[in-house]
């Protein structure tokens, strides 16, 4: 299928909206030693938990929010290595577990503004586009996967992506990291979408055209 794909806009950003929820806050509040996050109002958590998480030492803290976020993934080795190294590097930009990065971000940032830029300040990219099928309408919903396939034609040869992922972004063969790579993708109407992933993997010099033409070709099943 032939698309039409068209780049309206690359925001960078600090932060990704939403994505820590109220719960979040009072859970994490509760872990730096504060109980009255469930009676404090809900437009004053941000600020409760930047205050409790600052009377700790910044590889502490980081170490309680990565524990809240990563127990599952990662083992107390790893959390206590990451919460040292967040401090001098943007290891969300850097963790070989493509997966892991979007979860890292949001953490880093979130301790970025507890301690006022003690740690690095990694940056966003939030992507509007729209993919437009050139005869007829596919019906088709595109996938992490689908999107940044059609956007290889429009990336410089100079992208994190394309260098990494040469093989999946222009061949007809699974991409798994795509899931890892692309942290949010919403539509409402399967043609206009936004997209939410690291500076490093897509930012506004990685586009070398805005208006462009892509195929998307079906993966071929296995025998």
């Amino acid at each position: 299928m032939n698309y039409q794909v068209k780049i309206k806009r690359v925001d960078n950003v600090n932060e990704i909206d939403g994505y820590w929820a109220d719960e979040d806050y009072i859970q994490l509040l509760e872990k730096f030693n504060y109980p009255d996050g469930a009676s404090a109002e809900k437009k004053n958590l941000p600020e409760l938990l930047f205050m409790a998480i600052s009377d700790y030492e910044p590889s502490d803290a980081a170490e309680i929010v990565l524990t809240y976020k990563l127990s599952e993934d990662l083992n107390e080795g790893q959390i206590q290595q990451i919460s040292h190294n967040m401090l001098i590097d943007k290891v969300c930009e850097e963790y070989p577990e493509i997966h892991l990065q979007g979860t890292l971000y949001a953490i880093n940032q979130l301790l970025y503004k507890a301690y006022n830029g003690k740690f690095p300040n990694a940056k966003a990219s939030v992507v509007l586009f729209s993919m437009t099928p050139i005869e007829g309408d596919s019906g088709k919903i595109l996938t992490k996967e689908n999107v940044l396939k059609l956007l290889n034609n429009g990336l410089s040869d100079r992208n994190l992506i394309k260098r990494l992922f040469e093989d999946e972004m222009s061949q007809n063969i699974p991409f798994p990291s795509a899931e890892g790579i692309v942290w949010e993708l919403n539509t409402t109407d399967n043609v206009n979408y936004s997209l939410v992933t690291s500076e490093n993997w897509l930012n506004n010099q990685d586009f070398i055209r805005s208006e462009f033409e892509s195929v998307l070709e079906e993966l071929e099943e296995e025998v």
